[in-house]
């Protein structure tokens, strides 16, 4: 009878760390690699001259740009940025102005600044701001900024896309970031309503796309003291693959299309002279409305032709007008290697700041955001730079006189 083979001893189970252990493990790595790695000086890259002036008066381009530890990734900032800002109240006086080819537009203005600083309401600093896709003067973006502003003790006034601010078109146009024609007839009636005001334009998104073509198409001419773009797009066929991909396309691309063809939608009676609109109102993403829509009604073959006409960075040679702009590396909208950085080096009038982190409009900032934001600080800091320190900045006008004038006039 075979000896009996005592049976092998089994190892006891490993004892599985309890849930809360984990959990703070998991933290402790992510504030780890938070410290280490997330929070950065923004890059300023700008020509001599304008890089001084904006270290000695906008200290914020010097700062270490701090997101929350919970929100710094660019789509998080992105989509938080605006569910989280505060919509400060804000007192508009609408005005309707005709446009050349019968359309109107309608500028909301608010002069409720403290006058302390300037009491002559004929020459009060005046800040126009355009802005984003489909977007009015009551974005809660644009809310804070007219408000960063009025605490400052300037006026402002938000020139509204054709069609986004409840009225409707008179004639079958809207806007697209290669059009400037808007922006130069308000700018214009601006001008002759306070011609003692200086005057400084500042577009977001969209909007700040159309400040920079307008700069560039109007080089000394564009009778601004000043400007500012904040996550603009520099390479919209960069910017239309970016949000193809597939969280963006979710999160963004399809959203965004959306809402614009419910404007088409809205405004059918008016649009259908020009397009077809049901086929528009088909599209699923901002490229294949771009392809049905935005570049047949403003005079291109498809949307690659449009993209390249509309990307800013053709034109930013052409720049005569002090212009700081605003990026985060991590934009969902504005890849990092179209942002043109090694350009902006050898520009008098052009500054690049361009955060690690911040997405697109984010620029959510502290351990817990307070009412407002990098992007917001930034903004309050230059206009009130450009407007109380304008003599300094003079200097890049004379820098940039014997340049040339490529850019006045050019397309």
């Amino acid at each position: 009878m075979a000896a009996e083979v005592p049976p092998l001893p089994v190892p006891a189970p490993s004892p599985v760390p309890p849930l809360p252990l984990l959990l703070a493990a998991a933290a402790a790595a992510l504030l780890g690699y938070y410290w280490a790695r997330v929070p950065q000086r923004p890059l300023l890259a700008a020509g001599p001259a304008l890089r001084a002036f904006l270290e000695r008066r906008c200290p914020a381009t010097g700062e270490t740009f701090r997101p929350p530890p919970w929100c710094f990734e660019g789509r998080l900032q992105t989509v938080l940025g605006a569910l989280l800002g505060a919509r400060p109240p804000v007192s508009y006086c609408s005005e309707t102005i005709r446009t050349p080819d019968g359309g109107r537009l309608i500028l909301d203005w608010a002069d409720d600044a403290d006058g302390h600083r300037h009491p002559e309401p004929h020459a009060r600093p005046t800040v126009l701001l355009l802005p984003g896709l489909t977007g009015s003067s009551q974005a809660g973006y644009l809310l804070r900024l007219v408000h960063r502003a009025s605490r400052a003790g300037y006026r402002s006034v938000v020139l509204n896309h054709r069609g986004c601010r409840g009225e409707e078109l008179l004639t079958p146009r809207t806007f697209c970031a290669s059009s400037t024609e808007d922006l130069e007839t308000a700018i214009a009636h601006i001008r002759r309503r306070y011609p003692r005001a200086p005057l400084l334009a500042v577009g977001v998104s969209l909007g700040g796309i159309q400040v920079l073509n307008y700069l560039g198409r109007r080089g000394h001419a564009a009778g601004l003291a000043a400007a500012m773009a904040l996550s603009p797009s520099w390479d919209l066929n960069a910017s239309a693959a970016s949000l193809e991909q597939r969280l963006n396309a979710v999160l963004f691309n399809r959203r965004l299309a959306a809402a614009l063809c419910q404007l088409v939608s809205r405004h059918r009676a008016a649009l259908g002279k020009k397009v077809d609109v049901e086929h528009v109102l088909q599209a699923r993403t901002i490229q294949e409305f771009d392809e049905r829509y935005t570049a047949p009604s403003f005079g291109y073959r498809d949307c690659r032709e449009y993209y390249q006409a509309a990307s800013p960075t053709r034109r930013l040679h052409r720049v005569r007008v002090p212009v700081l702009c605003l990026n985060a590396a991590d934009d969902p909208f504005s890849p990092l290697h179209a942002i043109p950085v090694a350009a902006a080096w050898h520009l008098p009038h052009v500054a690049l700041l361009v955060t690690a982190h911040g997405g697109h409009v984010g620029f959510l900032e502290g351990l817990w955001p307070p009412p407002g934001s990098y992007m917001e600080r930034l903004f309050a800091q230059f206009i009130t730079a450009v407007f109380e320190h304008g003599e300094e900045l003079q200097q890049l006008e004379r820098d940039g006189a014997g340049e040339g004038a490529t850019g006045q006039g050019a397309a």
